[in-house]
């Protein structure tokens, strides 16, 4: 199976060391099962067009422009060449600031993982160099970079013979969890408790397995759509007008149209 096309492709630098790199989403929900809004009377797509909030016209794409509202039905219009404007350095390239050990940084901050390859074979020296050398220290990159005109914090980390590169949340983003879990109790537990439960633990232990979270609802979504379109094939057989022949798939019924021939030489049957 190929992979994807690059989502990002730029440098990965580190002080005088770069090499061209291609960045790719490291999760998908392309498999997920997506549905269209139809109109129900004619079975056909229903499509959605921007209107004017207050004329309730259609606006013509060319129209279309980004607005900041700095108070109640005010806005301030930032054109395209304004937003290309703000390109920053980190568009096109991960510079890796810092290092700090990776265990240090909590999955909270972790919001989205990408995965980070070289580009061109000239660049795989430099690339693995970085990665081994991260390995060895036992460190995470830390770094920038633009993601859909916003430049996002973004950990970087090896990978087996790859990197992956995480986009960190921001500071404000995250709740300390003493404000949630300070009334929970220490754990002066109960030694008989605790043996039962740990017994109960090592029981159901097993090795992960990708299958331990699949989506039950995909599959009953799945099973739906294959019955309905195994039904949509089943096309009811129209009734042979008399007289007629009546077909049994490629086949003709000769009793039938024998039966049928009979019928009409009887006193009374329609003349042929």
């Amino acid at each position: 199976m190929a992979p994807p096309r690059p989502y990002w492709k730029g440098y990965l630098k580190l002080s005088l060391v770069t090499c061209p790199v291609s960045m790719m989403p490291a999760t998908s929900e392309s498999e997920k099962v997506r549905f269209h809004t139809l109109n129900r009377t004619s079975n056909n797509r229903v499509v959605s067009r921007y209107v004017d909030a207050v004329t309730g016209k259609e606006v013509d794409e060319d129209d279309e422009v980004k607005g900041y509202e700095r108070g109640e039905n005010d806005f301030l219009v930032i054109e395209d060449e304004e937003l290309e404007s703000v390109a920053l350095e980190s568009a096109r390239t991960i510079d890796i600031e810092k290092f700090v050990p990776r265990d240090t940084i909590e999955w909270i901050w972790l919001e989205k993982p990408h995965y980070l390859t070289p580009s061109d074979e000239v660049g795989h020296e430099a690339f693995s160099v970085i990665r081994d050398a991260m390995v060895a220290e036992k460190v995470a990159g830390i770094s920038r970079l633009v993601i859909g005109r916003r430049e996002r914090a973004v950990m970087l980390e090896p990978c087996g013979k790859g990197i992956v590169v995480w986009t960190l949340r921001y500071g404000d983003e995250v709740r300390k969890p003493e404000n949630y879990f300070a009334d929970i109790g220490d754990g002066d537990n109960d030694p008989k408790l605790m043996s039962l439960v740990t017994s109960l633990i090592e029981e159901r232990s097993k090795p992960w397995n990708p299958n331990m979270v699949s989506d039950p609802v995909q599959e009953k979504l799945l099973e739906i759509i294959e019955s309905k379109r195994k039904s949509a094939k089943k096309v009811a057989k129209p009734k042979a007008k008399e007289g007629e022949p009546v077909h049994a798939g490629n086949v003709i019924d000769l009793m039938a149209a024998l039966k049928g021939s009979l019928e009409k030489k009887k006193p009374g049957g329609k003349k042929s």
